[in-house]
């Protein structure tokens, strides 16, 4: 019964680490290198992620660099900013690559709001599941007579408790992102 609850406690916290990653991909406006991690370049026919091939930095709350490795990289780099559809236009100056980070429009906020909100719920709803499929599990235990009713009763309670937490989690990550992206 104990383990039953510890998985149902390691698998809602990857959901909100998986949380955590999608809304760390999602654009407030604001420049940070996380933005850049999607990007796959070209290095000698293997596609590896952007920050194996140079050093991304923050220069100021608009502005990222990228400086390759290897001074030929640097349009490689270039090209693969640009298809990778993030709405960047990196600047070069022959060695290094200067990304301005545009600031959204409020249309744009809005439908990055709703966005946040939609992973917000897919991640309820997996938190959920996961309640679910674990107070089955209980349930078959009770009947192949494992546990007593009042041990289900209390597990259920646990699992519950879980759930609450991490649906709360979700609510506070959702919250903190909403008010990232609005800031203007």
């Amino acid at each position: 019964m104990h383990q039953l609850i510890k998985d149902s406690k390691s698998r809602m916290d990857k959901t909100i680490e998986t949380l955590r990653n999608e809304l760390a991909n999602v654009r407030s406006g604001k420049a940070t290198t996380v933005l850049l991690d999607s990007i796959k370049v070209d290095y000698y026919g293997n596609m590896v992620p952007l920050k194996q091939v140079g050093n991304i930095s923050v220069l100021d709350a608009h502005t990222l660099s990228v400086t390759p490795w290897e001074k030929q990289m640097v349009q490689i780099i270039d090209k693969a900013i640009l298809e990778a559809n993030l709405g960047l236009n990196p600047i070069s100056d022959g060695t290094n690559l200067k990304i301005p980070i545009p600031a959204l429009n409020e249309e744009r906020r809005k439908e990055l709001v709703k966005l946040v909100k939609k992973f917000g719920e897919d991640s309820k709803v997996a938190i959920r599941n996961i309640r679910r499929d674990t107070n089955d599990h209980l349930k078959r235990e009770l009947k192949e007579k494992k546990m007593s009713e009042d041990q289900l009763r209390d597990a259920e309670g646990e699992v519950q408790k879980l759930t609450d937490e991490h649906i709360k989690l979700i609510d506070d990550t959702l919250k903190h992102k909403e008010k990232e992206i609005m800031e203007v």
